[in-house]
């Protein structure tokens, strides 16, 4: 067909020339979209138990139907359940989140498109375009259970002796709608059994299971809330009882376009690989050794959401100080959050210097040098919160609270193991609760917080994949990478983390292992904030050493852990936090210890950069145990107590490549020992 009769007119002009292929595997069925000329062409076939040979079967058909060959396309993009599975010999290829290619895929079809409801085999989503971009500004799925989605519609069909293809239509024909209480697949039986006994129709039980359905997925979408210009995409978006039961519901008319929204994802993917031929990806076999991070979309959103942070007035807003603070309350009470992690320069230092004392550190002086400036990140806060351990960093609050912006401290447990600690934590984050409640005038229910758990859970668990990957003798990211991923967590709404971090995992995860392996060093100690980056520079753009992994509050050590979500929320949240590998001020410090020779084994590091700021009471105070530590196995230590002066950048420099230099000599001794072994 004809691009012009299916694609929105208004963006047809973006779409070039170039053979691209966008391929979507599901879990029910594969679909495929091939752009061609001014021509789009589609597949669908059942997807089978080997991923490679569906998109194959995809290729082949579609390639045939076109009048091509393989070697005239020009790049792939696969998405959905099976995408990371994909591989095409000789032709350059990516992978993309089917959010984003749905989203995508909508916005070409409809350019006004803002809200997305996705039914697929094993999961439904909810998700807010740009439609400006296309490009996913939230979204929320459901997939902890079959409910509302296509496998439940699969089961009742069955169940009530019809195929998936006449379960909608049937429902249209019911003259009434039943209440269904269970949406699981596994109670759902008795439940169409007992209406039957009563003497129900089937129609009229198919209704009422659309319109169950349908409840659900209403609950889901409210949550993004809700805008016009209403697409439904996926496996399901082809059941007419689904579609009617959606619009009753919800109050809206679905969009309807010339293309099955089935292909959307396809049609997404396709756009997807348009722009990344233009953009000269070439991921194939023989060159995808130099792919390396991508992570421009999460720098660009960063900023923005700064911006976006500064000026909102529709919500309160709550900058906090420490790890410690649970933010997943903070995002249940509906108030927008960052973490305050700017470092100031040495004028905004001496601005804070004025207001405490010179014995404090440079960062604690740069937090309050900040609100003295009044940059508009800090001054438009309605509440500071800090649930502190630093002796400094809960003066600072204070002097906060006294000189500028409404702050509000709360007591960690130092010994976070005894019983009497947890009990008490807990209490402290109710005490928490109520004052968000009196800040936002809601009051965060168990359910609520439950939520928060699980999706700030997801985030965590990816962040720790992302890291992981610098296992990799070849790590495909760096040091400085890893961090602009971690002021990422602070600054965007998790739901579109999620979707921007899968991404960058998925491309990451592809690269192949091998490569040159440059010397591994792990960043131990106190915080590395926000425009602190010198001596992450200095290791990796001058002196050609990789940061593979950290161990300060601001890297990958506050991502360590999972809230238990089996628990009352409120007992995991306090368990979690003090669980969580600890700040030097905690006891006891081998907690901490351990936890840092542990990451060092794990990602097998040469040596290791503690570094800290002057005058830290914590992590300067500790430094010889530390030391020690690493010491006792073998690992060098090289020591650096910093500020944010610039003076000071010549002797770290001459320090950093000795130090490297002894690096190099013993590694280059110990490859000699195992080429000889």
């Amino acid at each position: 067909m004809k691009l012009s009769e299916v694609i929105d007119s208004r963006l047809v002009s973006k779409i070039s020339k170039n053979s691209v292929l966008g391929v979507d595997i599901g879990s029910r069925g594969a679909k495929a979209v091939l752009l061609h000329g001014d021509e789009l062409f589609v597949a669908q076939v059942p997807t089978g138990v080997n991923m490679q040979v569906t998109a194959d079967e995809l290729l082949d058909e579609l390639v045939e139907v076109a009048g091509i060959t393989r070697e005239q396309i020009r790049f792939i993009v696969g998405t959905g359940y099976g995408r990371i599975a994909l591989e095409f010999v000789q032709i350059p290829r990516e992978i993309v989140t089917e959010i984003s290619c749905h989203a995508m895929g909508a916005h070409y079809l409809n350019k006004d498109t803002r809200t997305i409801i996705d039914i697929g085999g094993q999961d439904s989503k909810a998700i807010q375009v740009d439609p400006k971009t296309g490009k996913v500004t939230k979204f929320i799925m459901n997939d902890k259970c079959a409910a509302g989605t296509g496998r439940f519609l699969e089961k009742a069909a069955s169940l009530l002796e019809y195929t998936i293809a006449e379960l909608g239509p049937a429902s249209l024909r019911a003259e009434s709608q039943p209440q269904i209480s269970s949406q699981c697949v596994v109670f759902a039986e008795s439940e169409i059994i007992s209406h039957r006994a009563r003497g129900e129709t089937r129609e009229a039980i198919a209704a009422g299971l659309h319109y169950a359905s349908a409840r659900r997925v209403k609950n889901l979408v409210s949550k993004i809330p809700l805008e016009g210009d209403l697409v439904f995409t996926g496996g399901v978006s082809n059941n007419i009882g689904m579609k009617k039961a959606l619009e009753d519901l919800i109050g809206l008319p679905i969009k309807a376009f010339k293309l099955d929204p089935v292909y959307a994802g396809a049609l997404g993917a396709a756009v997807y690989a348009q722009r990344f031929y233009a953009e000269q990806r070439t991921v194939s076999d023989e060159n995808v050794a130099t792919l390396k991070a991508d992570i421009h979309d999460i720098i660009e959103r960063t900023k923005e959401a700064e911006n976006a942070f500064i000026e909102r007035s529709d919500v309160k807003k709550v900058g906090y100080l420490c790890t410690y603070t649970p933010i997943e309350l903070i995002a249940a009470s509906g108030a927008a959050h960052t973490r305050l992690l700017k470092c100031g320069e040495p004028e905004v230092v001496s601005r804070g210097e004025l207001i405490t004392k010179s014995v404090f550190c440079d960062f604690t002086k740069s937090l309050l040098g900040h609100f003295a400036e009044k940059d508009p990140l800090y001054t438009g806060l309605d509440q500071v919160v800090t649930f502190y351990t630093c002796d400094s960093m809960k003066a600072t609050a204070e002097a906060i609270d006294n000189f500028f912006q409404p702050s509000i401290g709360y007591v960690v447990p130092r010994d976070g193991g005894r019983e009497a600690g947890r009990k008490f934590f807990r209490q402290e984050i109710l005490n928490f609760r109520k004052d968000l409640a009196k800040l936002t005038g809601k009051l965060v229910g168990d359910d609520e917080l439950s939520e928060q758990i699980q999706l700030f859970n997801r985030i965590r668990s990816l962040i720790r994949e992302i890291s992981a990957l610098r296992k990799r003798d070849n790590p495909p990211l760096t040091g400085r990478d890893f961090l602009e991923i971690t002021k990422a967590f602070y600054y965007l709404q998790p739901e579109e983390q999620l979707i921007l971090l899968e991404d960058v995992y998925l491309r990451l995860a592809s690269t192949p292992k091998t490569g040159s392996a440059p010397l591994r060093l792990m960043m131990s100690g106190g915080i590395v904030a926000e425009g602190d980056r010198r001596i992450l520079d200095l290791i990796e753009d001058k002196i050609g050493a990789r940061i593979v992994v950290e161990d300060h509050c601001s890297g990958l050590r506050p991502f360590y852990h999972d809230t238990d979500e089996k628990i009352d929320p409120w007992q995991a949240l306090a368990n979690a936090y003090l669980d969580q590998a600890p700040c030097a001020r905690q006891t006891p410090l081998d907690k901490l210890l351990d936890f840092s020779v542990e990451l060092a084994t794990e990602y097998r590091v040469h040596g290791v950069i503690y570094t800290y700021l002057k005058f830290c009471p914590c992590f300067g105070m500790t430094k010889n145990r530390f030391i020690r530590r690493f010491q006792d196995l073998d690992i060098p230590v090289l020591e650096l107590a910093t500020d944010y002066s610039q003076g000071d950048i010549g002797q770290i420099t001459t320090r950093l490549e000795a130090f490297i230099e002894v690096l190099n000599e013993k590694k280059e001794i110990l490859n000699v020992a195992d080429y000889r072994n």
